[in-house]
């Protein structure tokens, strides 16, 4: 009989919550094939080399894991450096401030939401095309240094202004971190997600792709339909009304 303690509790437990972020990052990322491609051979590996004990398999084995690892690693930089900065960042105290900040900070804080979402309203009956990205915890600092620093407060007419069709800063994307637009006409990775829509232009794929890499609220309004869509975990949700678009933003705005 297998006499299992305390440690060795543990011990799965660690394991399953690894096989579970590496699911969840793969499922974010559109590659989750690979993901049960990668549990396949772990099972095949384990089975020929520990159970069977099949040693020259098990030996071939070992040289693809060793080769395997490097490779997960070469195409999972991004999503394992924001594992790593997630565990790192300082969000979960954030929230604890939270509860002792004052009532007109938060006051503040929505009246940055407002903004946002009535500029996006705005530009939805114009049908203006625009990319906002709002950072949550994960910083932007690599993607905000391929545009313009501005550094400037949330204001309405000045994200209408900056989206305006004859703006050399139209067709880049906006970062907005720490209640500031701290970036405009800044350039985002594309996610080649095959389940796209094809009626969906570059925009949307610029969203998801850094929803994908980053756990930015990424926020786009369409040129061709002036529908509002935000791209948020890997996920897409498209038609979003007023109310929609408030209750996220003010969960990442706060």
């Amino acid at each position: 009989m297998f006499a299992i303690g305390l440690k060795d509790i543990i011990d799965i437990l660690i394991v399953a919550m690894l096989l579970y972020y590496l699911y969840r990052m793969m499922k974010n990322s559109g590659t989750l094939s690979l993901f049960y491609g990668v549990i396949a051979f772990i099972a095949i590996w384990v089975v020929a080399a520990e159970i069977f004990d099949m040693k020259l398999t098990g030996t071939i084995l070992d040289k693809f894991m060793s080769i395997g690892l490097i490779v997960l690693v070469i195409l999972f930089q991004d999503q394992i450096k924001r594992f790593l900065i997630e565990i790192g960042s300082k969000g979960s105290w954030s929230s604890i401030k939270r509860l002792f900040s004052h009532s007109k900070s938060q006051d503040k804080d929505h009246s940055n939401v407002l903004a946002v979402v009535y500029a996006c309203m705005s530009m939805s009956k114009s049908k203006t095309g625009a990319l906002i990205v709002v950072q949550r915890k994960l910083p932007l600092t690599d993607f905000e240094e391929t545009g313009d620093i501005i550094d400037a407060k949330i204001n309405m007419r000045l994200i209408e202004n900056i989206f305006f069709k004859n703006s050399p800063l139209h067709d880049g994307a906006m970062i907005i971190a720490n209640h500031k637009i701290v970036s405009v006409g800044c350039i985002l990775p594309v996610s080649h997600d095959m389940n796209i829509p094809k009626n969906l232009g570059l925009r949307h794929r610029a969203a998801l792709g850094m929803s994908q890499v980053t756990d930015a609220l990424c926020i786009v309004v369409s040129e061709e339909t002036g529908n509002i869509s935000v791209a948020m975990d890997g996920q897409l949700k498209v038609k979003l009304t007023a109310m929609a678009l408030e209750h996220l933003l003010s969960d990442t705005l706060e």
